[in-house]
């Protein structure tokens, strides 16, 4: 069996995921999108943004950041969880077209590379404050971990964030509770001894807006949540409201968490400022080494303990990580070499671009590597918010269902392609300084204004052509159809008519197929001469042969 073809491994990746497959409940769901709030990261970043601007400045900024950040996030983990697909075939079909959503698949996985190589260099700290191995034989053990830990998929990573949750808790609550309970802990924590003299300077504008620029790369975990909550049951009257519930706190809520963090790193490093300096404070082992010393009275268990929580902390935020990016790398690829060898053959990939960017250092330049990336989540984010809630339900100026087929999508739909062009072009433009440093600081957000104004305009443009490139005669009840390609039976959701194989083919088959040269549209890059305002050529549904008769599964 390959790759591919094994369902554990597989997950569904880069198709529809089926109701049989999504046997999760909304809890189980829930609890695998919260890994976020275990990650290090955050209270590496945080002792890094205190450092450099202060407590006052910083909280504000992420405050600002999560208001931005909060609806975005809903309208897309609402739509996954609905349609259950990824993030890239929600894009598909949100007007970036078939390829159009080739450059987010490479934007989301670029993502995913970032944090999972930082959060990696954090665990490769604490297997070499507890080993004394060189940092760079760290990294590569760390690496080398993730592997087995990534390829099975939800199946294992259900079961493992579960299992987990009680250990964090306790080891985390430990920490929070010691540095709680410390002598001037709240002025400690609202003026750490750490802070430089730029972060002593007050409140201004500026400084709240250039930490708000930097969190808004944090719109992009909605992708990395996506990929759990496309997993999600289908809402009934019995469960609707722990499903919304289950969907708001896994998805959007990231958000809400990110600020309880913020809270609970400066308590820490409020503490750990009054006992060691600032490039210890910015290093999670060190951090709560010197927390649990307090606690323990001893070095040595104070290392255990920190580098327990470390540990355990790092292998589940880079378990989804490194999940999610194999399903990105997995869209990229298939689309460019029309082949898919299995989403578990991308870990590798993943685990070994990760481990360049730990040997090249990208722990000590993260805040600059996200300011930069902010530029162009953001405008990838907001454009598809912009297509599903203003062109899909409030104007009317886009089909109303997700469309993400090969078969059914022009390569390039202008309306969110281009608005994400433009809008990452101008806000990178005034990244490096063209329109001032106020301007400079503030790039992300001009991203964001211009990413949500453009594809309304453009779809009024178009007239809504560019969105389907043709339909499907499929049956309209729930059950199976066959794909004519790789034999297997999937849902009538996944599936389209194909006149290359003289059949019915699914998704994955179709994206993964060279040969056909796009024979199903009379044109994959323009709309024709004859094209209804939605796009479909008025002769393509009647011209195709009928589907097979619907299999009931």
């Amino acid at each position: 069996m390959g790759l591919a073809d094994n369902p554990q491994m597989e997950d569904y990746s880069l198709r529809y995921t089926p109701a049989a497959f999504r046997k999760w409940s909304p809890w189980m769901v829930f609890l695998s999108c919260l890994v976020g709030i275990s990650a290090m990261a955050g209270y590496a970043l945080d002792a890094a943004f205190v450092d450099a601007f202060g407590f006052e400045n910083s909280l504000i900024g992420f405050g600002v950041a999560a208001v931005v950040t909060l609806p975005l996030t809903l309208v897309i983990a609402f739509a996954i969880a609905r349609k259950h697909v990824d993030i890239d075939l929600l894009t598909r079909g949100s007007g970036f077209g078939y390829l159009g959503s080739t450059l987010t698949s490479l934007v989301y996985a670029t993502y995913t590379l970032i944090f999972l190589a930082y959060e990696g260099a954090i665990m490769a700290q604490a297997v070499t404050a507890l080993t004394q191995l060189d940092i760079h034989i760290s990294y590569v053990v760390v690496s080398a971990v993730m592997i087995p830990l990534t390829l099975y998929g939800m199946s294992f990573s259900a079961k493992f964030q579960a299992w987990t949750w009680p250990i964090w808790i306790a080891l985390i609550g430990l920490a929070l509770g010691t540095a709680a309970t410390a002598p001037d802990a709240g002025h400690n924590m609202t003026h750490p001894a750490t802070v430089s003299p730029a972060g002593l300077a007050g409140l201004t504008v500026l400084a709240v807006f250039t930490i708000a620029a930097a969190q808004l790369s944090l719109a992009t975990q909605v992708g990395e949540q996506g990929d759990y909550l496309r997993l999600m049951p289908d809402p009934t009257a019995k469960n609707k409201g722990r499903w919304r519930l289950a969907v708001i706190m896994g998805g959007p809520g990231f958000a809400l968490f990110a600020v309880g963090i913020f809270f609970a790193s400066t308590l820490l490093v409020g503490y750990a400022s009054t006992k060691v300096g600032p490039d210890q404070v910015g290093v999670p082992v060190d951090l709560f080494t010197t927390v649990y010393e307090r606690l323990t009275g001893n070095h040595t268990v104070a290392l255990i303990l920190a580098g327990l929580l470390v540990l355990l902390s790092q292998i589940k935020i880079n378990i989804m990580n490194t999940y999610s990016g194999s399903l990105s790398w997995s869209n990229f690829f298939s689309r460019l070499l029309h082949r898919h060898p299995g989403r578990a053959a991308w870990v590798f990939l993943q685990v070994g671009l990760s481990l360049v960017l730990m040997e090249i250092d990208i722990f000590s330049h993260i805040v600059e590597v996200l300011a930069w990336y902010s530029n162009v989540g953001v405008a990838w984010i907001a454009a598809m918010v912009a297509d599903l809630v203003i062109n899909k339900r409030w104007l009317k100026l886009a089909p109303p269902d997700l469309v993400f087929h090969r078969a059914h999508l022009y390569n390039v739909n202008p309306v969110g392609f281009g608005s994400m062009i433009v809008a990452g072009a101008v806000s990178m433009v005034a990244y490096y300084g063209a329109f001032g440093a106020t301007a400079a600081a503030l790039s992300p957000f001009i991203a964001l204004v211009v990413a949500i104004v453009l594809p309304p305009i453009v779809a009024l443009a178009t007239k809504g052509r560019w969105y389907i490139a043709r339909e499907s005669v499929l049956p309209e009840n729930d059950g199976e159809l066959p794909c004519a390609v790789c034999g297997g039976d999937y849902d009538v959701t996944d599936m389209a008519t194909c006149p290359f194989h003289d059949g019915t083919i699914c998704s994955l088959c179709c994206s993964t197929e060279g040969a056909c040269k796009d024979a199903c549209k009379p044109s994959a890059w323009r709309p024709p001469k004859g094209a209804t305002p939605l796009g479909m050529p008025k002769f393509a549904p009647a011209e195709e042969k009928p589907a097979p008769e619907l299999e009931v599964a």
